[in-house]
């Protein structure tokens, strides 16, 4: 089947996910478009469906998706100390049976506490990608250190490389590519274009082709997850047209 394509949750929009009933009402979608399998946004829950994580597992699975977890959160918190809740995380996604936890970068300062991260790891159970946001502790240069850290103590934390937070964040993909695509395991696939002061997320062949070579410097069997906006009376079609894109390139 070639590459896996994963699909956000939140690419169909909060008030999408909401008025359909949670992000378990979009897993039929995303099975029916052939996608391999579904990114799960915490912050798209409310606290009935939280309490359901068990339930959102059996869906998942039932339809033959794999599954990875994302949470709102940043790993290292502004005194440099490991955010408490991580354990929490961690374990809601072992309750999701999801590939791995992710997170942002958050305030990462030195390696002190990795040892403590190793062993909430090696505890859980659980893999942990980390992810450039669009803030300013997702820029190139800390990401960087953080990677370095990471390489120099084998602990066994990869890299979401989202394709245009680095543009809202000042940086240039293409150097991010050059410099962290070792490290990468999963991919958020999105086109960025210019809007007022800023940039918005737009599909990729609605952009030029920058998405496409930027793709081509990352590893070629990293799960890509489409984040970009899925709009359309027919979601499963729009979906599975998507799917297919990134499965092809």
């Amino acid at each position: 089947m070639g590459r896996k394509i994963m699909v956000v949750t939140a690419a169909y929009g909060a008030e999408q996910v909401r008025q359909a009933g949670g992000q378990r009402a979009m897993l039929p979608v995303i099975a029916g478009a052939g996608a391999d399998g579904v990114e799960i946004r915490r912050e798209l829950f409310n606290s009935e469906e939280l309490l359901a994580l068990p339930a959102l597992g059996e869906s998942i699975e039932l339809l033959g998706l794999l599954a990875c977890y994302s949470a709102p959160a940043a790993l290292f918190m502004p005194d440099g100390n490991l955010n408490p809740d991580l354990p929490r995380y961690l374990s809601e996604a072992n309750t999701l049976n999801a590939l791995w936890l992710k997170v942002s970068l958050g305030h990462f300062r030195d390696a002190q506490p990795l040892d403590d991260l190793r062993s909430l790891l090696n505890a859980s159970g659980m893999a942990l990608v980390v992810e450039n946001d669009q803030t300013d502790c997702g820029q190139l240069a800390p990401m960087q250190r953080f990677q370095v850290a990471c390489r120099e103590m084998a602990l066994p934390v990869t890299l979401t490389f989202d394709m245009g937070n680095w543009l809202w964040v000042g940086d240039s993909p293409e150097e991010a590519a050059r410099h962290l695509a070792p490290a990468v395991s999963y991919i958020h696939v999105k086109a960025a274009v210019p809007h007022k002061d800023n940039f918005r997320a737009v599909a990729p062949d609605r952009a030029d082709a920058r998405w496409l070579d930027l793709l081509g410097q990352l590893p070629a069997d990293a799960p890509r997850g489409i984040e970009f906006p899925l709009e359309g009376a027919d979601l499963t079609a729009v979906t599975r047209h998507y799917v297919n894109l990134l499965r092809e390139e």
